[in-house]
């Protein structure tokens, strides 16, 4: 199998983008269109394709939007009930509604080093750690939200979105290396390869991605406990 390209541009050869969005889960033989775990008018909920962990998703925009510095109030909005949805999901199949967000959001085509120029949050189970990594590397970070992502992509400034522990901060994302954020992932936590080329169409992976797509299914249909906390995301 050749080693496939992550580059996209708005429209019909964007690889987020119909018809191509689950191109690549066809080439590792991996459900595409029957393995999106949730949808609205506006995102789809998905696994990656190659899962740092298990329970590794990807909210992904229904329409071509560059990144969520993009968005107006009320997209934000839904994309962060979406991620208190997702924190439930997480809650009920893995016991911890802790969750690491992160976001390489690029305000030009391949900005950054971002490889794909359509809005996805990555979404992992707990995995603390990573801001401080990033930090280390010299990209402090300041308190995120729909004002200071605008303000970067407005002026042209790609970013790097986290959120663990409850908190969202925003970093500079120019410059930095292509994968940055999934390499930062496994330098906090999981012992595993970070760059996805090497790890996609892998039996390992596949399995994650199965795995993750089962249990967020169960997870979504399963009844609620009546002494199961709230989600803590507000």
């Amino acid at each position: 199998m050749a080693e496939p390209t992550a580059w996209s541009a708005p429209g019909h050869e964007c690889v987020l983008c119909p018809p191509l969005r689950f191109r690549f889960n066809g080439m590792a033989d991996l459900p595409g269109e029957s393995g999106v775990i949730a949808r609205d008018r506006d995102f789809l909920l998905i696994p990656d394709v190659a899962p740092l962990a298990e329970g590794h998703v990807l909210l992904v925009t229904q329409e071509h939007r560059q990144c969520a510095g993009e968005f107006g109030r009320k997209m934000w909005e839904r994309a962060l009930r979406w991620r208190d949805r997702v924190a439930h999901l997480y809650r009920v199949a893995y016991g911890s509604g802790e969750l690491l967000l992160f976001e390489h959001g690029p305000a030009t085509s391949q900005g950054g080093g971002a490889c794909i120029d359509h809005m996805h949050w990555h979404l992992l189970p707990g995995t603390p750690g990573v801001r401080a990594v990033v930090e280390a590397r010299g990209r402090p970070g300041a308190p995120a939200d729909l004002v200071a992502l605008r303000a970067c992509f407005r002026a042209g400034r790609s970013y790097l979105l986290i959120e663990e522990n409850e908190v969202m901060t925003v970093h500079p994302g120019d410059g930095v290396e292509s994968q940055f954020l999934r390499w930062a992932v496994t330098a906090a936590g999981p012992d595993v390869t970070w760059r996805w080329q090497e790890t996609f169409g892998l039996p390992a992976g596949r399995r994650r991605f199965l795995r993750t797509l089962t249990a967020l299914r169960a997870a979504l249909t399963a009844p609620p406990a009546g002494d199961q906390p709230p989600d803590s995301h507000q």
